[in-house]
């Protein structure tokens, strides 16, 4: 992503025309502009030069044919994906096919138990497709039994984490709506970031489940900046119901805008149960590649 950020140079500008500044270097530097008044007309907005894509959300059709789905994805124009299982093919298998189609897959989701059991295969697979990141998408009930639940979960979510850094791999949790109920008078999210290494264990934002926790994404980049190395992209109505990006209420100029705060390096589209797949992350990425902020 440009790491250039429009907010931070309209503060720093306004701060320079207010010192009678306007024909500084600040102001040259920035943006070629002599004036504030010239800020906001004609000025290069920010844009993703990167995304990705949840497989996910093609479960359907990756049981068909991967390499259909992969090719697919390369002509709309993403440029990496990020897998969740390999339906049956080998590690050097799905990493032929990504090589195939110009596509790499810096991140995948592998449950806890699977990281618990089966650490070092999971590992060794990560390495031989490209994986930079595995991500535990999910905790069922068994982990999540009160704050003292969540506090043991995170001192395993370190441990993990400790393995994937000796092989060079980051270890990262995705997170979902029920992670921001209350409990016991604590935020369970808030609980697994203050517990949770902070090298060892970065944050997949979803900004659907977030933002239907009723919880302001911002907020946390304020809390806990540079924790986010990657967001998955999902968009929702008023009412709830998810839909492709940009088809909904979710303001996602804003939150891109913070990306150095937050530490977003990963812009990952995704949607449930989309009526046509292919379609729907069709209409995302269109979305987001034409999106400044």
């Amino acid at each position: 992503m440009h790491l250039f950020n429009r907010r931070r140079f309209i503060g720093h500008a306004a701060a320079a025309s207010a010192l009678g500044l306007s024909g500084s270097s600040l102001l040259l530097g920035c943006a070629g502009k002599k004036t504030t008044a010239h800020i906001e007309e004609g000025m290069k907005l920010a844009k993703l030069d990167k995304i990705s894509v949840q497989l996910y959300t093609l479960r359907n059709e990756m049981q068909v044919s991967v390499p259909n789905v992969l090719a697919s994805l390369s002509e709309i124009g993403f440029d990496s994906v990020e897998f969740a299982g390999y339906f049956d093919n080998s590690p050097s298998a799905i990493r032929t096919m990504l090589d195939d189609n110009g596509l790499t897959a810096p991140s995948v989701h592998t449950p806890i138990e699977a990281m618990l059991e089966s650490a070092e295969q999971q590992l060794e697979a990560a390495s031989t497709i490209g994986h930079n990141y595995i991500i535990v998408p999910w905790l069922n009930d068994s982990f999540r039994n009160g704050i003292d639940g969540y506090k043991r979960v995170s001192e395993q979510l370190n441990q993990i984490g400790a393995k994937c850094a000796e092989e060079g791999i980051q270890l990262a949790y995705h997170n979902h709506a029920f992670e921001f109920e209350e409990l016991e008078g604590r935020i369970p999210y808030d609980v697994m970031l203050e517990e949770c290494d902070a090298d060892l264990v970065k944050m997949q934002l979803d900004l659907f489940w977030i933002t239907e926790a009723g919880k302001d994404p911002l907020a946390y980049f304020d809390r806990y900046p540079g924790r986010f190395d990657l967001c998955h992209v999902k968009d929702r109505m008023a009412d709830g119901t998810m839909v492709s990006v940009g088809q909904g209420v979710i303001d996602f100029a804003s939150i891109f805008d913070a990306s150095a705060q937050a530490g977003l390096r990963h812009y990952v589209v995704e949607h449930d149960n989309p009526e046509d797949a292919m379609t729907s992350v069709r209409s995302s990425y269109d979305y987001l590649a034409a999106l400044e902020f």
